[in-house]
């Protein structure tokens, strides 16, 4: 089964040089999803685009999310939605309850910590800006997510010297075919 992979891009999106960007030019069934505003996102209406994404979406996908939208997914996955996601690729998620969390965001504070319905795994560095190893960890408690790290890796982003993280991408697949052999047993 080939999994369709949907983007989050975090806060300001993901520009040319993102793993994000590079991932879905070399895969044509994964695909970004669009919000309104990067800048300064309404949660409420991520949500929305979001749960709207996955309707179009042939059969449950998988969620490929970086910084904020690492949250959102927690956020979609709390909004009752009648769709259903096969898992969800967690990414150096932001700490949005950090005091130094940019304040141009509205609705995605507090970090939810539910268990998440759906197998995820979170990946996150050991000096990230935005949130630390401790408090990924917590995260992916919370979340019931297996957590991987990859040590010194900054934000995992473009500006970190993560453009096509071929590594990234071997983990994505990797999970993705462990959904693959859920969905068979």
């Amino acid at each position: 089964m080939d999994f369709e992979v949907l983007t989050l891009a975090g806060l300001w999106n993901s520009g040319p040089a993102h793993w994000q960007t590079r991932w879905e030019a070399s895969h044509p069934n994964w695909r970004r999803v669009a919000q309104r505003d990067w800048q300064t996102p309404q949660c409420d209406e991520w949500v929305a685009a979001l749960d709207a994404a996955i309707a179009q979406c042939r059969r449950p996908p998988v969620l490929a999310a970086h910084s904020l939208s690492c949250s959102l997914v927690t956020r979609w996955a709390a909004s009752g939605s009648r769709h259903a996601v096969a898992g969800a690729f967690l990414v150096a998620p932001s700490d949005v309850d950090a005091p130094s969390y940019p304040d141009c965001t509205s609705g995605f504070q507090p970090m939810l910590l539910a268990p998440l319905p759906f197998p995820s795994v979170v990946v996150a560095s050991s000096d990230d800006p935005h949130v630390s190893e401790q408090r990924a960890r917590r995260f992916a408690a919370g979340w019931g997510s297996e957590f991987v790290s990859i040590g010194d890796a900054g934000h995992i982003n473009g500006d970190a010297g993560y453009g096509a993280w071929p590594a990234g991408e071997a983990m994505l697949l990797a999970f993705c075919a462990g959904l693959q052999g859920l969905n068979a047993a």
